[in-house]
C-alpha cells in the first residue's frame, strides 16, 4: 500500500507562485488571473476576451483584413474567422472588399459593434485602473517600458 504525501499546492503570491518564481511563470500567471478577471467582467455582455480584443484592434485599426486582425489580436487565424463570423451574426462588425485584392475583405465595426466595445471598454478600463492602483506614475511607467520591450526583443526574432 502506497503512502499519500500530502504535498500542498502554494497559492498564486506564494512559494514559486510569489517573488522566488520565474519571471516568465510570473508573468504568465498574472496574465492568466487578469484574462479571468475580464472574462467575468464581460459575461454578462455576452463579449468574450478575445472578442473584446477582436472589436478594439478594429476600432483602431478599421479595415484589417482577417490575417492582419489575428497577428494584431494575438489569436490563431482560426480563432479569429470563428470570432469574427460570430460577431458578424451579432451585426456587429461590416465587410468590404479590398480595393484591389478581390479576395482579401476588410473588416469594421458598426454602430451595434462601437456600442459593444463601448460598454465592455468601459468595465475593462477598470480594471486596468485597478492593477495601477498603488504605482506612482514612474513605476507604471516602467513596467509598460519593460512590458513593451519583452515584446519588441520577440518580435525581432521571428
Amino acid at each position: 500500500m502506497r503512502k499519500s504525501r500530502s504535498s500542498s499546492v502554494p497559492r498564486p503570491g506564494e512559494g514559486k507562485r510569489g517573488k522566488e518564481g520565474h519571471l516568465g511563470y510570473l508573468l504568465r500567471q498574472a496574465a492568466g488571473a487578469f484574462r479571468l478577471r475580464v472574462e467575468r467582467a464581460l459575461a454578462d455582455l455576452d463579449v468574450t476576451p478575445p472578442q473584446f480584443s477582436v472589436l478594439t484592434m478594429l476600432a483602431a485599426y478599421p479595415g484589417l483584413s482577417n490575417a492582419e486582425l489575428a497577428r494584431l489580436a494575438l489569436l490563431t487565424p482560426q480563432t479569429v474567422s470563428v470570432i469574427v463570423a460570430n460577431l458578424e451574426r451579432a451585426g456587429a462588425l461590416v465587410r468590404s472588399p479590398h480595393a484591389v485584392h478581390g479576395r482579401i475583405q476588410h473588416l469594421d465595426l458598426s454602430e451595434t459593434g462601437r456600442t459593444m466595445l463601448a460598454a465592455s471598454r468601459e468595465r475593462v478600463d477598470s480594471l486596468e485602473r485597478e492593477l495601477a492602483d498603488g504605482l506612482s506614475p514612474e513605476e507604471e511607467k516602467l513596467i509598460r517600458r519593460w512590458l513593451v520591450g519583452v515584446a519588441v526583443a520577440d518580435a525581432g526574432r521571428s
